[in-house]
């Protein structure tokens, strides 16, 4: 069984991070959604409202196949997480050029940790490629419409939070 590891904040999922999801449950027989929390950043929503919402929109809200997808929360080294789970690919999301550098630089620090690990780049559908976290917690925050960005929960917590 091919596993592979999908990493990030989630803070909160968007219809670009589920678009990924679902590019990567064609190529792997299981994915492991994992939100961390980077002390490097500030987070909207803690980790269990994390872990809540990305479970109501993979589950509830679009009713994706739980035996093919965990999600989970971690506070390690991602190579150290792809060895507890037994898998050899890291999938990182790209929507922009912007994106690249970063994602790359990345990449290369996950390869020399562990040169068994390899990272596939997969870009969500177009008509997502513009959606962040941010702006949709900035939307939200301003009373705007975010229903073409996140899951019907999602968008319940988001006007819940504010």
């Amino acid at each position: 069984m091919k596993t592979a590891i999908y990493p990030g904040t989630f803070d909160p999922i968007t219809y670009g991070h589920i678009d990924v999801i679902k590019k990567s449950l064609k190529i792997f027989d299981r994915l492991v959604v994992a939100t961390t929390n980077n002390i490097n950043k500030d987070y909207y929503f803690s980790t269990d409202e994390r872990l809540s919402i990305i479970r109501n929109s993979l589950f509830k809200d679009l009713k994706l196949n739980k035996s093919k997808i965990k999600v989970i929360q971690f506070d390690t080294l991602t190579i150290d997480l792809c060895k507890k789970y037994k898998a050899s690919v890291i999938i990182r999301g790209l929507r922009a050029v912007s994106d690249f550098e970063y994602e790359f630089q990345l990449a290369g620090m996950n390869k020399k940790l562990n040169s068994n690990i390899e990272t596939m780049f997969l870009m969500s559908d177009i008509e997502n490629q513009i959606i962040s976290s941010k702006f949709v917690k900035e939307i939200a925050k301003l009373k705007g419409n975010i229903n073409r960005f996140v899951t019907k929960s999602t968008v319940k917590m988001l006007k819940n939070k504010f």
